[in-house]
């Protein structure tokens, strides 16, 4: 099997390939098409395997597939649940890696820095938002984001964050 046959955008396979992508892993071969499809999607595997790109391509798909029609602000359309700011900020690479020939507007936001330039950048307009739990749920008090209009919500390593005790966090939102 290859990018090719998954039904993906000619732009999304031209930055897969710079990546040195030349076959699917099982794990895209099976979460890609399940996600094109608009199916929900349990996956667990190790640490290496693509799973970040089995969830971030059909992603991108969709929302080239569907672009909205409104004019104004870019809602934030897909969103990335995380536990820590050093996964967010390597799916937020990914996420630029795979758009980057997409018009596409991507965000990752977590504590720990100030949330003024995060802020700024909100009111921008973002089409995928990566967000851990906390800084989510602080952005969402200062009336910053918006989450009504989310198509899809991925949490990532969700186990995880339940281990890190933010179930509440992730109930909220």
């Amino acid at each position: 099997m290859s990018f090719d046959s998954l039904g993906l955008s000619p732009d999304i396979l031209r930055a897969v390939a710079e990546q040195g992508y030349r076959e699917p892993t099982p794990i895209q071969q099976q979460a890609i098409p399940a996600v094109l499809e608009g199916r929900d999607l349990m996956a667990s595997a190790q640490t290496g395997t693509g799973k970040t790109a089995g969830f971030t391509l059909p992603l991108l798909q969709h929302l080239i597939t569907r672009q909205p029609h409104a004019k104004g602000r870019r809602p934030v359309r897909a969103l990335i649940l995380t536990p820590t700011r050093e996964l967010a900020a390597q799916i937020g690479e990914n996420v630029r890696d795979y758009s980057k020939y997409l018009n596409i507007r991507s965000l990752v936001v977590f504590g720990g820095v100030s949330i003024n330039p995060q802020m700024m950048k909100l009111r921008g307009g973002v089409d995928v938002l990566v967000a851990t739990p906390g800084r989510l749920l602080d952005l969402e008090h200062q009336n910053a984001v918006k989450l009504d209009q989310v198509e899809i919500l991925v949490l990532d390593e969700a186990d995880r964050m339940l281990d890190m005790g933010f179930i509440h966090d992730i109930r909220r939102v």
